[in-house]
């Protein structure tokens, strides 16, 4: 792991509106206090690129787009965490491809958590999109995956130890 006097104390989470990257949300907020870390919610967008016969009145400006993905991040934690946001949770909007801004955020860190959205090619279980899969590949940090029908379960209590006698 990390040493926490580099300010490894926090898990950067990839945040970017579906219900799998809230339930991604929800479960480092659950995590960080056990941890004593704080939670980073990222969210990372990349300008439109329009064909170049595109009407121009209909191109959104950067500003517009930069505008729009800071508040879909600020909807994703408000709708997951409550309007009475913890100050150990953080929203961090930073422009460029996905994968290469989680993974350089998460440099540190104690852990990276993304969601898991997509149903794998058997329909049962979930699979990994393209962000993360790049993300498991080349993330300095372990990475946990959470799958969008997450759901905060009851505190796990400590199982007593028995000794085997044979």
């Amino acid at each position: 792991m990390t040493d926490h006097a580099d300010g490894g104390d926090r898990i950067v989470v990839g945040v970017d509106g579906s219900d799998a990257s809230r339930a991604a949300l929800r479960w480092a907020a659950q995590q960080a206090p056990r941890l004593g870390a704080e939670v980073v919610a990222v969210h990372a967008w990349t300008p439109a690129t329009l064909a170049p016969y595109a009407c121009a009145r209909g191109r959104p400006t950067p500003a517009a787009q930069r505008e729009r993905a800071a508040q879909l991040l600020a909807d994703a934690v408000r709708a997951t965490l409550g309007p009475r946001i913890d100050p150990a949770v953080r929203a961090v909007l930073m422009e460029g491809d996905p994968a290469r801004v989680l993974i350089r955020q998460a440099r540190g860190a104690l852990l990276l958590a993304l969601g898991l959205s997509r149903l794998g090619p058997d329909r049962l279980l979930p699979a990994v999109g393209p962000v993360g899969r790049e993300c498991l590949r080349h993330s300095p940090i372990p990475v946990v995956t959470v799958p969008a029908c997450y759901r905060p379960a009851a505190p796990l209590r400590a199982v007593g130890t028995h000794q085997v006698v044979a």
